[in-house]
Formats: structure tokens, C-alpha cells, sequence
């Protein structure tokens, strides 16, 4: 798959940074392209029928919102379960990131969930809650003490 130097990359990285928040944050990138900003949201939406990009949207800055109880939470899931127990994590609103990993030899949790709540008790509500849901016992919580690093990916 390739995009379109001249129009495409351009608008790639454009999505990839902070967007303006105004009521026209195409306007300037339309301009700068000679296009309209309709036609980028056509460039965009034929970026993702493509498959060059899969999706765009806002990025919550949880601790400023208010959730400043977070944790991995690792799961020992039965390989053959991963998609159904994938879908009932990603399905659910206070968690973040399901992947499923290989497991390592010192390390026999495979899916991990990035879960996030105002506090304490709310946390560990939210596990059990995922516990009872998926049906899963083997897991280890590791609770964020300080965030380092907070920023997208950047790829081109």
C-alpha cells in the first residue's frame, strides 16, 4: 500500500499531531494543499478504505480528566479464548489497551489491559468487574506509580 506524497503525507502528519480545536482545523492544511477541506476529509476517508491508516480521533489526557488510578493488568488467557475475552475487554469503556503477547519463560501472562479509574477502590472494582466477566482468576495488577512519557506515535 502507498499514499500520495504530495497530498497524502502531508495530511498524515498532520493527523498524527495535535489538532487544532476550532471549528475549522482542515482550513489552513486545505489551504497550504490548494484543496478543500472536504476534499481532505476525502483523502482521509480513502486512507482508511486502503488500509494505509485505521482510524484518528482525540486522545484524553486521563490523569487531567481525573483518573489518576491506573494499572496493567496482566492475564494468563487460554490462547483459544483470546478473541472472545480480547472483545470483552476492548468492549469495555475504562480500559484503554488489550494486547495479546507471546509469553515469556519467566512471565506466564499473555493478555495485557491498560485499565483506568478516579481511584483506588473504582480500579479494583473495574478488575474484579473484568475478572467476572471473562471468567479469568490468573492475573497480576501492576499499578502505575508516575507517568514518564505521554505521546502519540509518530510513523512518517
Amino acid at each position: 500500500m502507498k499514499y500520495d506524497d504530495k497530498k497524502e503525507l502531508p495530511i498524515i502528519r498532520f493527523l498524527q499531531a495535535d489538532i487544532p480545536l476550532q471549528s475549522h482545523p482542515f482550513k489552513e492544511l486545505a489551504a497550504n494543499l490548494a484543496m478543500s477541506e472536504a476534499e481532505i476529509l476525502e483523502k482521509v476517508t480513502a486512507l482508511q478504505t486502503r488500509g494505509i491508516m485505521r482510524r484518528w480521533g482525540a486522545v484524553l489526557q486521563h490523569h487531567r480528566a481525573g483518573y489518576t488510578a491506573n494499572a496493567m493488568v496482566a492475564w494468563q488467557v487460554d490462547p483459544t479464548r483470546a478473541d472472545q475475552v480480547g472483545e470483552i475487554m476492548a468492549g469495555m469503556t475504562q480500559i484503554s489497551h488489550c494486547y495479546l503477547r507471546e509469553v515469556c519463560a519467566d512471565f506466564d501472562y499473555n493478555m495485557f489491559s491498560m485499565v483506568h479509574a478516579r481511584n483506588a477502590q473504582e480500579l479494583d472494582n473495574t478488575i474484579r468487574r473484568v475478572a467476572e466477566l471473562t471468567g479469568l482468576d490468573d492475573f497480576t495488577v501492576l499499578k502505575s506509580v508516575r507517568e514518564f512519557k505521554k505521546v502519540s506515535m509518530r510513523y512518517l
